[in-house]
């Protein structure tokens, strides 16, 4: 949005401008006056250093270094272009450089900085607790995590689409714009925070929190209630198919949605599965081992055959980035928390199990004696 001066008859427009076409330089001048006003930010930081680049096998360097009121690192990456160019990747990489940083090393650094400031080193521990409102220094709060705030003329689309990318995943990433303006022979800089905005950003957190507690929720409902529904659910279903004895006797239902039914074929995985969350499930064969896709092209020549004798048609299905295939039934119709309807469930998957085990024997047993031979 343009800036507008506001006159007793109107709205005048204020020119803007560039920080190229001002001649305003990146470290000669934003960094430098932003590493004694860093509060122009909008945000409570404690500049440690400028252009830090303590690392091996690196020439990069982090414009600004600052640590926030709850003794997080920040990162700061200035740019004066008008889309920021990839600075949202140099940042990343900072971050996770300086992740390891010790509170004395902070003080280390920063003793530094002030002295090329020309104000005394011996003062750096002492305003960084101060700032922190510590006493005394406290190493296993310091530096538990590390933000990156990204200050430019303008964003591209590309940069701000990745930057909301990172931010749904937990990632303290922030955009200032700094825009330039020049009005009577002044010139004048729009500080905006435009990700996330500050109207907004309340309820972001209270929204984050509250998708944080139901992630906690649904992890605390699969809990070992849930499992014990799987481990009964399984048995169930074994005590259905252990009559035919294709089973080997190892075979123990297991405490999650699907389960493995080992039945002697070291590189075909006879499969099954059903869904609390809906109303269905499913048996499948996985073809995978060295020969996964040879073997799954050797079932699919016989893939009529195969159908026929199970009685309905298969999904046939091939993963070249895998290298496996797999052959499968789908199972609609049923609900896995209806304890009442369970029994037929039971039968149901059971029977679809065998079904599929003795449509594709007659053509798996002489891949596995090929494999064996081999």
């Amino acid at each position: 949005m343009p800036l507008f001066e506001m006159t007793a008859d109107s709205f005048k427009q204020i020119e803007a401008g560039s920080f190229p076409n001002l001649g305003i330089g990146e470290r000669s001048d934003i960094q430098r006056l932003l590493r004694t006003q860093i509060d122009v930010l909008g945000d409570e930081l404690h500049v440690l250093t400028e252009e830090f680049g303590d690392w091996e096998d690196s020439k990069r360097r982090i414009d600004l270094l600052a640590v926030d009121k709850k003794a997080q690192l920040v990162v700061v990456e200035l740019k004066r272009t008008y889309d920021g160019g990839h600075m949202e990747l140099q940042a990343i990489r900072y971050a996770s450089m300086v992740a390891a940083m010790t509170f004395d090393r902070a003080v280390e650094i920063h003793a530094g900085f002030l002295q090329r400031m020309g104000k005394p080193p011996g003062e750096a521990k002492a305003g960084l607790l101060k700032f922190l409102g510590w006493h005394e220094p406290d190493e296993e709060n310091f530096a538990g995590d590390v933000r990156i705030v990204l200050v430019s003329e303008g964003f591209s689309k590309e940069l701000t689409t990745a930057v909301l990318w990172l931010r749904d995943r937990e990632i303290d990433i922030r955009c200032i714009r700094l825009r330039p303006y020049v009005a009577g022979g002044k010139t004048l800089i729009d500080v905006q925070q435009i990700i996330p905005l500050p109207e907004a950003q309340d309820y972001t957190v209270r929204l984050r929190e509250k998708e944080q507690k139901e992630k906690q929720n649904r992890a605390e409902r699969w809990s070992a209630d849930s499992q014990q529904l799987c481990v009964d659910y399984w048995s169930g279903v074994l005590d259905e198919i252990r009559p035919s004895g294709i089973l080997e006797p190892d075979v123990k239902p297991m405490r999650k949605e699907d389960m493995r039914f080992k039945v002697g074929w070291p590189d075909f995985f006879l499969k099954a599965y059903f869904s609390r969350r809906a109303p269905k499930g499913g048996v499948w064969l996985d073809c995978r081992g060295d020969s996964g896709i040879a073997n799954y092209e050797a079932l699919k020549a016989h893939q009529a055959e195969i159908e026929k004798d199970f009685g309905e048609p298969l999904h046939w299905d091939v993963d070249e980035d895998r290298e496996s295939g797999s052959v499968s039934c789908r199972i609609t119709g049923f609900d896995a928390n209806d304890k009442s309807d369970r029994p037929r469930q039971y039968k149901l998957l059971a029977d679809r199990i065998m079904k599929l085990y003795h449509a594709v024997r007659p053509f798996v047993d002489p891949l596995c004696k090929k494999g064996d031979a081999e």
